[in-house]
């Protein structure tokens, strides 16, 4: 990675920080309504501008997933009083920045170390153990399987968001007090497409999505088909969205046009939970023995969940990698960090070494002190 590229990185997080410093004083002077949301559309104009001064794939992708989506949905909350920039209001500007473009939440009280806290930290050293392993199973791709290679980016974008979320939770908590929001829930537990959507993938997404998407859409369509009937429109809205916000992000790291796969397996996916919750509203209703609870059910449940997933994810979603060639800018990035630290190890070794000097005897002769040795005898 250029250091260019950091340079660059630094001026986009200073523009962050500024325009979120003019969104902090906004509240002040202009209350919540129309106008709010007139005076915030320049900044999340400008979010949208600012990760296309990034060519890193991660940095593009991490900071357009911070700013252009997490940020910007914020701030269009924050103009009508909704949303967490609001509920509860933070009361300093690092905590409104933080609030912003990180998916955390403001905890009054630290809790204290438990055993839960002790598994969750093996748990994430497992996950990066699986992670360095994947990287260096890449350097032998030539000799995989194509559809291989995508099941093994499943695991990869998986792993990469937890830790790099859990390692942002760990400065957020030692700086600012606050609490990461999970990312993710164990998605390979999910019993169903709504389970895995709603409840264990991708939560901050979810719950950006939820006040911004789902709440306005499920309210005005209650005025037309009725309460029961309105969260199936509302749903399927939520996936568009998504969609459109995942194709934006893919030309953020790639440059290269759309080409539509993913926002088809982001549709087929919202039909796909809509049907499913339009059935198990029709089979609730009937089933007043809970026999579709048992355990067989569920572990059938699971192995279909995850099948499908997998398989349109293989389908449609991870062949978008292939084509902005995202994998190979990945891995050159990986390359590079890694000659990085090589370098860096080799350098703190050369000077943790002794001065370069002769050995004779098990002392040391330093390499100022005239060698004896080649002097003429007489």
């Amino acid at each position: 990675m250029e250091g260019g590229e950091i340079e660059k990185l630094l001026k986009v997080w200073v523009w962050v920080f500024i325009s979120l410093f003019y969104s902090y004083l906004i509240p002040k002077s202009i209350p919540k309504g129309p106008k709010r949301l007139v005076s915030i559309l320049p900044v999340v104009a400008l979010f949208l501008y600012l990760p296309l001064n990034l060519s890193s794939v991660h940095l593009a992708g991490l900071t357009s997933f911070f700013i252009a989506w997490l940020a910007n949905f914020k701030l269009l909350l924050f103009s009508f009083g909704r949303g967490p920039l609001c509920n509860p209001p933070p009361s300093s500007l690092p905590l409104f920045v933080a609030v912003s473009c990180l998916p955390i939440k403001i905890q009054i009280q630290q809790p204290p170390p438990t055993a839960a806290s002790s598994s969750r930290a093996l748990n994430y050293t497992l996950k990066a153990l699986c992670l360095a392993v994947l990287i260096r199973v890449y350097d032998y791709r030539d000799r995989i399987h194509p559809k291989l290679l995508l099941i093994l980016y499943v695991f990869h974008i998986y792993f990469m968001l937890e830790i790099i979320l859990a390692a942002s939770a760990a400065s957020a908590r030692a700086l600012l007090g606050l609490e990461l929001e999970p990312q993710f829930n164990e998605p390979y537990l999910s019993t169903s497409l709504q389970d895995f959507w709603g409840r264990r993938w991708n939560l901050t997404v979810t719950r950006i999505l939820r006040p911004s998407v789902y709440d306005p859409t499920r309210d005005l369509f209650t005025r037309f088909v009725g309460p029961k009937s309105a969260p199936l429109p509302a749903v399927f809205a939520t996936f568009v969205v998504s969609a459109l916000m995942h194709e934006l992000m893919f030309y953020y790291m790639g440059r290269a046009r759309p080409t539509w796969e993913t926002t088809c397996f982001f549709l087929l996916h919202g039909a796909a939970v809509t049907s499913e919750i339009a059935v198990k509203k029709a089979v609730n209703d009937k089933d007043k023995e809970g026999r579709w609870s048992s355990w067989w059910v569920v572990s059938a449940s699971r192995v279909l969940t995850m099948g499908f997933v997998t398989t349109t994810a293989c389908w449609l979603f991870f062949p978008k990698f292939v084509h902005c060639q995202l994998d190979a800018k990945a891995f050159e990035e990986y390359a590079a960090v890694g000659a990085f630290l090589t370098n860096l190890s080799g350098q703190v070794l050369f000077q943790a070494l002794p001065p370069r000097g002769t050995f004779r005897g098990g002392n040391v002769l330093s390499s100022q002190e005239p060698n004896l040795s080649c002097l003429p005898l007489s």
